[in-house]
């Protein structure tokens, strides 16, 4: 891909292709992994997405994501 075609496309289209390129890649792997919303106050809220294949804090339950710290 030359560059005058990618400074033609989108920032999503940049990603997608950016999550698609390589060999075992798929349409999945692109797939968005949150959600933004704008709040009455004018904030933005940013959520995962429920489609989401990995969340943040995974692992079994009592897990904080703090393992072999000592505290």
């Amino acid at each position: 891909m030359d560059s005058s075609s990618y400074d033609d496309m989108t920032d999503d289209e940049k990603r997608h292709d950016e999550l698609t390129r390589a060999p075992k890649s798929t349409e999945e792997d692109a797939a968005p992994r949150i959600t933004t919303e704008k709040t009455a106050s004018g904030a933005t809220r940013i959520d995962v997405a429920g489609s989401a294949k990995v969340r943040p804090g995974g692992g079994s339950a009592g897990t904080n994501g703090s393992e072999g710290t000592k505290g």
